[in-house]
């Protein structure tokens, strides 16, 4: 047995019981891992300071604890979360008294605030009394940055302190992929907008601090500053009229924010124009016998399938003919939206060549009956063991966490429309 097994389950698409002539023609849509959380954004109330300070005051509300960008966990398998009295201390009574208007009005770069991000509202909640807000109702979930930095560091290390003397633990490690579907479509929200932020502190036009916003969700450039220094400082000032900052283009353009980064990446099953094999490339860092499918970013000006195209040319040599979107994930690390798709060689066009881009340590085709054989057995993630009944030197695939996985099952149970492994 694969350790597959030792997963969690993927999440469920959208109405995955719903017939319709989408679903007949196309069939069930596919949901991966990351994505499918459970909470509605209602993003249209992150402007609504008076909604934002009712959420995070609430009894019913959640604190998703992030240290170093290692969310607070009861261990790899499972999130905990905070209540607003054990955050109390770190962000204040009530961080979002002011509406974003007068917070940039009163901006002070010298003073530091832990990063908040309101993640939603969970509408299936199990709490007794939720949040109620004009029509909608649920409990609320933020994301709080608790790495010790600036003047907030004595809390932050204290609320750390606290959290696990409990016997929580901030979960260490890349991908996080031991966490329910749902638990991980939260924590991936998460850890995108408090590491977009943390990398963000200055404004790419002028280079001066930027202030956060909209729940999290955007930074702006301020016009006027507290902080006579006009830099961040490790001390508080408090002068009694602001100064004004250096001009910068983006507060005389039509919107002064900066938006969350999302990169969007490609990543391909390719099959043979015989449809008998699949192009499987492998890194010289990954383990011995650990294959993965093509992948790339995609290009400022250029489709989705002309990225395909192009990064399976320059980094396998082949040659591609119709491009066929599968599915997406997000992928948090930093922020990339993988964009999956199935992909045929145009006949004649499967010769490997790697004297393109030097990124891929090998490439070769693989038979289908071979790819079916290593989902089953030989799948992990870098640097786990296989399941059982791999033997060494087999191929190696990634878990069913990865997009790559999916696409590859997708390939070997008949996508291209025809038997299991005789496509």
């Amino acid at each position: 047995m694969s350790n597959q097994s030792n997963l969690p389950e993927l999440p469920q698409p959208a109405h995955p019981n719903l017939d319709s002539m989408l679903l007949r023609k196309f069939g069930r849509e596919v949901a991966n891992y990351f994505s499918g959380s459970t909470l509605n954004r209602v993003s249209f109330l992150r402007t609504d300071n008076a909604f934002l300070s009712a959420a995070v005051t609430h009894a019913s509300t959640s604190f998703l604890l992030f240290n170093n960008l290692a969310p607070l966990g009861h261990g790899p398998f499972k999130l905990a979360y905070t209540s607003y009295t054990d955050v109390r201390p770190l962000i204040g009574d009530n961080p979002y008294a002011k509406p974003d208007e007068k917070l940039i009005i009163d901006y002070n770069s010298s003073t530091t605030a832990p990063q908040l991000v309101f993640l939603g509202l969970d509408e299936k909640t199990t709490e007794p009394s939720p949040l109620e807000w004009t029509k909608y109702k649920g409990a609320p979930f933020f994301a709080l940055d608790v790495t010790p930095k600036g003047t907030t560091a004595p809390a932050a290390s204290d609320l750390i302190t606290t959290v696990k003397q409990r016997g929580l633990q901030f979960i260490e490690g890349r991908l996080n992929n031991s966490l329910p579907a749902a638990e991980a479509a939260i924590f991936s929200h998460g850890k995108t907008l408090i590491d977009w932020n943390a990398r963000n502190p200055f404004c790419a036009q002028c280079g001066q601090p930027t202030l956060s916003v909209n729940g999290g969700s955007k930074r702006t450039c301020p016009p006027k500053d507290f902080n006579l220094a006009g830099a961040q400082a490790t001390v508080d000032a408090t002068p009694t009229s602001p100064h004004d900052r250096p001009p910068c283009t983006t507060r005389s353009t039509l919107s002064n924010l900066a938006f969350p980064r999302t990169d969007p990446t490609i990543i391909v099953a390719v099959v043979s124009s015989a449809g008998t094999h699949i192009l499987l490339g492998r890194q010289a860092r990954w383990p011995p016998n650990w294959y993965s499918t093509l992948a790339g970013f995609v290009e400022p000006a250029e489709s989705v399938e002309d990225a395909i195209r192009r990064e399976v040319w320059e980094e396998a040599g082949v040659e591609l003919g119709r491009v066929v979107l599968h599915s997406t994930q997000p992928w948090p690390f930093p922020a990339n939206l993988m964009i999956g798709a199935v992909a045929q060689t145009v006949p004649h066009g499967e010769e490997i060549r790697l004297d393109h881009d030097a990124e891929l340590h090998d490439a070769r085709w693989v038979p289908i009956d071979e790819v079916a054989h290593a989902l089953d057995v030989g799948t992990s993630g870098i640097g786990e063991q296989a399941g059982k009944g791999y033997v060494e030197g087999m191929l190696r695939l990634p878990p069913r966490t990865a997009i790559s996985n999916r696409l590859l099952t997708a390939v070997v149970e008949g996508f291209l429309g025809g038997e299991k492994g005789k496509i």
